[in-house]
């Protein structure tokens, strides 16, 4: 597919339209594309593909701190990490239809460039330097954020708990989405008489133990150790 006009980029299928549109141009021109254009005066995406990690990583920082405010520095940097991570912003850039506006050199094309992972999260931070730079960082954010709106519902889902207290599903929650695996629960002793046992259970996820409880019954114990667990994997 060919890429698109500058008249067309204007009006990309993103809700926000350019006052200049030589900046989406820019945005959506890879190396490759101008490295085969020998004395051409078009930019291609990287300068703006810098500007625009930035952009991102203060949008997000700012919308989870203002978001989650019980959460702990390290419990946000983890969700940050995994709204900016490369696959994440593919996934929007995808929904974007984002590759099929790129302008690629042959070799690009001929590798399937368009559907790189790597090159659409690219093409997308490149974007939000653009929409940053033609209608300020207001712009930029209203825009970022729709872009990851399906990303930000999976957090907010995350975060919407069937139960303060329901740390055993909290935590299958948390294991499935981090390593889609789920934990195991192992007594691995019981103590004390049989009207007032107290059992002790580890918790692992793989090969490795995440947390241990106790508690005068199974349950109890169980829910001991996910809680455990859930507090030192937001350290």
């Amino acid at each position: 597919m060919m890429p698109a006009s500058s008249a067309d980029s204007s009006s990309a299928p993103f809700k926000y339209r350019f006052n200049d549109s030589t900046l989406l141009d820019e945005a959506l021109t890879h190396k490759s594309y101008v490295n085969e254009r020998k004395g051409s005066s078009q930019n291609h995406n990287e300068r703006l593909e810098f500007l625009g990690d930035a952009v991102l990583s203060l949008i997000v920082s700012d919308y989870l701190a203002t978001r989650y405010p019980q959460l702990s520095e390290g419990a946000l940097s983890k969700l940050k990490a995994k709204l900016v991570s490369e696959p994440s912003l593919a996934a929007a850039a995808r929904r974007l239809d984002l590759g099929v506006r790129l302008r690629l050199g042959r070799g690009e094309e001929l590798s399937k460039g368009r559907e790189k992972t790597s090159l659409l999260a690219d093409g997308l931070e490149a974007v939000i330097a653009a929409v940053y730079l033609d209608g300020g960082l207001e712009a930029g954010r209203i825009f970022t954020l729709d872009a990851l709106s399906e990303e930000l519902g999976h957090i907010e889902s995350l975060q919407t708990k069937p139960g303060d207290d329901d740390y055993k599903t909290r935590f299958q929650e948390w294991c499935q989405r981090q390593y889609e695996l789920l934990p195991r629960y192992v007594t691995v002793r019981e103590t004390g008489p049989d009207h007032q046992k107290l059992f002790c259970v580890e918790v692992s996820v793989g090969e490795q133990v995440v947390g241990y409880g106790q508690g005068h019954s199974k349950k109890e114990a169980e829910q001991a150790a996910a809680k455990l667990a859930l507090e030192q994997s937001d350290r």
